[in-house]
């Protein structure tokens, strides 16, 4: 009992960051069907932590043979350094269900993504892990691409509070998300921490064993 309250503690300290409203620099992946292999390569699972995965986040796409980064890979643009809002293409985060694909986004400095659509698996861990995924239609994301590229450091401002979309430019797409995830992503919580707001009922029982 001892171990496992050591633990409920220890997982506390390790909260997730609540999303609420972000404005951040925007970035563009203009490839559909990205899966979680490319998000991030099977020899870089042998880390046992959450954290460290992200210089290795599309290593495959974003570095050369040499290790050098690959100038024609659109991410690795002085533009689109310290860019914490991704724009992709339909089907992202298809393949394999690891949980480190959202971990090296996370790592790299993602919060949110947008895109017409998601693998199922892949979205659900986004939220288990403080990033939100937002879908739009393939038009209003053929709109973001549009204007990233026409502006230099273009920001957007992404509100879960009113699940909205906006830009300085006025621009304004809203999105649908459903209501358990979103409380979560409120606030911060995912699956252990969303079980610990019971833990006097959980102290409770175990004091019956």
């Amino acid at each position: 009992m001892a171990l496992e309250r050591s633990f409920r503690l220890s997982w506390k300290a390790m909260t997730m960051e609540p999303f609420k409203v972000h404005n951040g620099l925007v970035t563009v992946l203009d490839m559909p069907n990205v899966d979680t292999d490319q998000i991030i390569p099977k020899q870089f699972l042998k880390r046992i932590e959450r954290t460290g995965f992200g210089p290795f986040l599309f290593y495959d796409w974003r570095f050369l043979e040499d290790q050098t980064p690959n100038p024609a890979f659109e991410m690795n643009a002085a533009r689109y350094q310290g860019a914490t809002i991704l724009v992709t293409r339909t089907n992202f985060g298809c393949g394999s269900s690891r949980e480190h694909a959202p971990w090296a986004l996370l790592d790299y400095g993602i919060k949110a993504i947008i895109a017409p659509s998601f693998a199922d698996i892949f979205y659900n861990n986004c939220f288990k892990n403080g990033i939100l995924p937002v879908t739009l239609s393939t038009e209003a994301v053929e709109t973001l691409f549009q204007a990233v590229r026409e502006k230099h450091r273009f920001h957007l401002t992404i509100n879960l509070e009113t699940n909205e979309v906006k830009s300085n430019n006025g621009l304004c797409f809203s999105f649908d998300v459903d209501p358990h995830r979103r409380h979560c992503l409120l606030n911060g919580l995912d699956d252990i921490l969303l079980t610990l707001q019971h833990e006097d009922k959980i102290q409770r029982y175990e004091s019956q064993l």
